[in-house]
């Protein structure tokens, strides 16, 4: 039997949407508010779904309790109430985007779960906007 188990969990950031070999006018017309020079923030809602067998003995496909704990220690801790360009070493080049951070996320928890569980990182910048990463 296969199924998905997800874990919910927020964090509140800061981020400027930039492009430096772009000017000033391309980057406000691309990006508007979101290029904000003084940057500007969100209340992040993050999901992370586990997909695999689910086994036979516990009845679980992961235990929760230790992917909140993972989430906590590999993404609240390096993300919440920060400035993204700023203090996050992975968008010192990297311009930090819903789907960028969702996919630097991904990459952070990968090597803490097992290879037969497939990770979908849901990633809501507002209610109305989201990006899914996954592999």
């Amino acid at each position: 039997m296969i199924a998905t188990v997800s874990r919910h969990a927020h964090f509140n950031a800061a981020h400027r949407l930039h492009v430096d070999s772009w000017s000033e006018e391309q980057n406000t017309s691309f990006f508007g508010v979101c290029n904000n020079p003084l940057f500007h923030g969100h209340n992040y809602e993050l999901i992370v779904a586990l997909t695999g067998p689910v086994d036979p003995v516990s009845g679980y496909v992961y235990d929760m309790k230790v992917l909140g704990d993972q989430i906590k220690e590999h993404v609240e801790s390096k993300l919440d109430h920060k400035n993204l360009n700023l203090e996050v070493p992975e968008f010192a080049e990297l311009n930090p985007t819903a789907e960028h951070i969702a996919a630097i996320i991904h990459g952070w928890l990968r090597p803490h779960i097992s290879p037969e569980l497939k990770i979908k990182v849901t990633l809501y910048e507002t209610p109305r906007n989201f990006v899914e990463f996954s592999d």
